[in-house]
């Protein structure tokens, strides 16, 4: 069987943090990146490695065209090749539209959206060799949603829901697929199990909490494992039922 290699954009906790155990536990070695906290992701490292799989993190900002670039030559240089592609880095400001600047919408639109075009453009060419691909792009309810201060994420989001289904378009015929995962309140690490409840009353989740980590982490191994191959353009929502 294949052997296949993962690069996962904010994997140093929470959601990140979750793919990168959960696909390492299915024997997928993983790049792991960050922009600040080494430490954080040397310690999702150690436990990827824990499971049997290889690790490597490299850090850095996705959300330039440089910084992507530089970061898709290391992890190529690493592994060869990367068939696995997780853009789960995200800003996520909380800011009148009125009251952006130019350089704030930029920098939500660089990490957000632009930093999927860069990734999928540097390892879609090795995708194509192998005849075998996974793209993951990330969502979220109030993006979806397009809820009042958060206006640079929904447009990135819905952006990154558009690229998605036409890479599955595109590349579909070299066994590549592409799809984007749209959480809902998702439990932070660190928070306590009791906060759940409350949090998920706040948002109007149907199923009365808030969602973990490892629930989104198991959507997304689905999606990137051969059971998961017919799969592909599609947006789906682990949010609790919570109308999107």
């Amino acid at each position: 069987m294949t052997r296949h290699t993962a690069f996962i954009s904010g994997s140093g906790r929470n959601i990140g943090r979750a793919i990168a155990l959960k696909l390492a536990g299915a024997g997928v070695d993983i790049v792991l990146n960050g922009r600040s906290d080494q430490a954080a992701c040397e310690a999702v490292a150690r436990e990827v490695r824990a499971l049997g799989a290889e690790a490597e993190v490299l850090m850095g900002d996705v959300g330039t065209a440089a910084g992507a670039k530089h970061l898709a030559e290391a992890a190529l240089d690493r592994f060869g090749t990367i068939d696995i592609l997780i853009n789960n880095a995200g800003l996520r400001p909380h800011k009148s539209l009125l009251e952006l600047s130019d350089a704030e919408w930029d920098a939500v639109l660089g990490v957000n959206l632009h930093s999927c075009f860069w990734l999928a453009r540097a390892f879609l060419p090795g995708m194509i060799d192998r005849r075998w691909g996974r793209i993951i792009n990330f969502a979220g309810m109030y993006a979806m949603r397009g809820t009042g201060g958060h206006a640079p994420i929904a447009a990135a989001k819905h952006g990154g829901w558009g690229l998605a289904k036409s890479i599955a378009s595109e590349f579909g015929k070299f066994g590549i697929t592409a799809n984007s995962v749209s959480p809902g309140p998702i439990r932070q690490d660190g928070q306590e199990a009791a906060d759940t409840s409350a949090d998920g009353a706040r948002h109007g989740v149907p199923l009365g909490r808030t969602g973990l980590p490892a629930e989104v982490a198991a959507l997304v191994a689905l999606l990137c494992s051969e059971e998961g191959a017919f799969i592909s353009g599609q947006m789906i929502a682990v949010n609790g039922g919570a109308q999107t």
